[in-house]
């Protein structure tokens, strides 16, 4: 059961994988999109009624870090957000093979850091969550090629802010590398990358055995 503080403000943000095509407009049926910050926010408001608690979706679909960056002022700190959670890296090792735009992981780390920085100056108490980028497989052996040589070396990065910023690390790599083990990688993520359903229970779940205990003893 999620214990959040009064007025709460928590706030995931992202790429493609935490838009989940959110509504743009004021229809609450549709804000949160659909994904494992819906599954997740469903459960904090559930649990928490009455408390003023407010859970935003700013995810956009194709951003990179620098994206982030972009609009952190709107999407963020103006939401004044007491809990962060934040999914994004995929699209930096997508975009250095489509046109060379993307990230490298030195440069992630810096920007990452960067975001971090101007969320705690604004509010040092802010419960940071970072999410670990993931790979599944593409049928395009040079595609493929791509992000594997890359996503060690992202994650490795994305893992190096957390413990910088004393964030929670939630690692999902190995989650879908244990399902790939034993299923069909494409019933937990369609197109190799974007999960399904199923994928986004399997991170949700993730989410909540790294992040519930912690969060709910601030």
């Amino acid at each position: 059961m999620f214990k959040l503080k009064e007025n709460d403000v928590v706030l995931f943000q992202g790429d493609s994988i935490t838009d989940g095509a959110r509504g743009r407009n004021s229809d609450l049926n549709h804000v949160m999109g659909h994904g494992y910050q819906y599954m997740l926010a469903g459960e904090m408001l559930a649990d928490n009624p009455g408390k003023g608690v407010r859970v935003y979706n700013r995810g956009i679909s194709g951003n990179r870090v620098s994206d982030l960056y972009g609009r952190w002022q709107e999407d963020c700190l103006m939401l004044k957000p007491t809990v962060l959670s934040i999914l994004i890296g995929i699209n930096d090792i997508a975009f250095k093979y489509i046109n060379g735009s993307g990230s490298d992981p030195d440069r992630l780390e810096k920007i990452y850091g960067q975001l971090l920085d101007e969320v705690l100056e604004q509010n040092p108490d802010t419960f940071l969550v970072i999410m670990e980028p993931f790979y599944g497989v593409s049928p395009d052996p040079d595609i493929h090629a791509h992000y594997v040589s890359r996503i060690d070396a992202m994650r490795q990065s994305v893992r190096n802010v957390a413990e910088k910023y004393n964030a929670v690390f939630v690692p999902l790599q190995d989650v879908f590398d244990d399902f790939a083990s034993k299923y069909d990688i494409f019933e937990a993520l369609w197109d190799g990358i974007h999960p399904t359903v199923l994928g986004h229970q399997l991170i949700a779940n993730r989410w909540k055995e790294c992040v519930l205990e912690k969060l709910n003893e601030r």
